[in-house]
């Protein structure tokens, strides 16, 4: 199965991958946030398969658990949560949604 999103969390305050972060992949509906899938960084920082092979148009979101990534490396960090809401536009397209994170600073951008 190929995943429909991707994403790879770099710390940059470490120059390294950011791995054991945890993503929970959702989607908003009618009635609110609804969880599609969850997953946690590898070694390289990636999760290859966040989410199913295919997502229909709607606005989604990824939760990332930074508060606990910074906690296990003992790093004090102002963000305890990072979340990224960015809108599915073709179902047959590939979304890869990478972050950038340092304990006190964060961005992000349409990867590839």
């Amino acid at each position: 199965m190929t995943s429909h999103v991707t994403t790879h969390v770099l710390d940059t305050g470490t120059g390294r991958p950011a791995r054991g972060v945890t993503a929970l992949l959702s989607l908003r509906s009618g009635k609110g946030w609804e969880a599609i899938a969850d997953g946690t960084t590898d070694v390289d920082g990636r999760i290859r398969d966040l989410g199913p092979d295919r997502l229909e148009p709607g606005i989604y979101r990824i939760s990332f658990g930074t508060g606990e990534y910074f906690s296990s490396t003992g790093t004090e960090t102002f963000f305890p949560e990072v979340t990224l809401t960015f809108t599915v536009s073709s179902p047959t397209e590939h979304y890869h949604v990478p972050l950038l994170l340092s304990p006190f600073a964060y961005s992000t951008y349409r990867g590839s």
